[in-house]
């Protein structure tokens, strides 16, 4: 987020940060107020010239509110920053826990929290009525000794699963044996350790001003494509 942040040309004055994790955050952005990741985020309106929204919106019942309340908390032009977890993280744990489900019980349920896409969640900072939107992914692979190892340290990041749908009771063993087996054989590396992919996805949005790039007319282009692309442009038939 630090790095991110050093790209832009401007100075942050009035910063917030939405996380679940104060102490994580707190020293992350000089004199940033740090707010509580609840529906209600608790923002004043057309405070802030930039919002971090940190590791938190992949946990949001209603993900687009949370865009849209950051972004009337903003400055016209202020800066909308918000990582979070995205759709291929931990595809192989729900793989294998899907799979050895299937195969003890014959059913299956959510094991793993959903999460979104990238393409769905660049489309989101539209949908909240944000200026220039950019959305991308780092995907992160990490190593474990064993999967409970990983489980383990899930527990501890505060990311299992909390999806109201999810099996109330604990995972049978022989699920659990079943789906450890087939995670070791299908996603170990070369030195016998599992591996477990993480995916960060980064979004960046502008609240709309006036100073900012426009997009053109429809129709008013003073060049031709085809030109630009050094190419004959073939005319349609009618």
């Amino acid at each position: 987020m630090q790095d991110r942040l050093s790209l832009v040309n401007k100075t942050f004055r009035a910063p917030a940060i939405v996380t679940p994790f104060p102490d994580v955050w707190r020293d992350a952005l000089p004199n940033a107020r740090i707010v509580p990741d609840a529906d209600v985020l608790d923002l004043q309106e057309s405070t802030h010239d930039v919002v971090v929204h940190a590791m938190a919106l992949h946990w949001a019942n209603d993900p687009v509110g949370q865009l849209i309340q950051c972004r009337r908390a903003l400055k016209p032009d202020g800066l909308l920053l918000v990582q979070l977890l995205g759709g291929q993280t931990l595809q192989e744990l729900r793989a294998a826990l899907g799979q050895a489900e299937i195969e003890i019980t014959g059913g299956l349920s959510p094991r793993v929290a959903p999460m979104g896409e990238i393409r769905d969640l660049g489309a989101l900072l539209q949908r909240a009525g944000l200026a220039l939107p950019v959305a991308d992914s780092a995907v992160l692979t990490t190593s474990y000794q064993t999967p409970l190892h990983l489980m383990h340290d899930l527990r501890a990041m505060g990311e299992t699963n909390a999806v109201s749908s999810r099996l109330k009771t604990a995972t049978r063993r022989d699920v659990l044996l079943r789906a450890m087996e087939l995670y070791a054989d299908a996603y170990s590396d070369d030195a016998g350790r599992v591996t477990a992919t993480f995916e960060m996805i980064t979004l960046t949005g502008w609240a709309p001003d006036a100073s900012q790039p426009q997009p053109l007319r429809p129709g008013s282009a003073a060049q031709r494509l085809a030109d630009a692309l050094n190419t004959v442009e073939t005319p349609l038939k009618d």
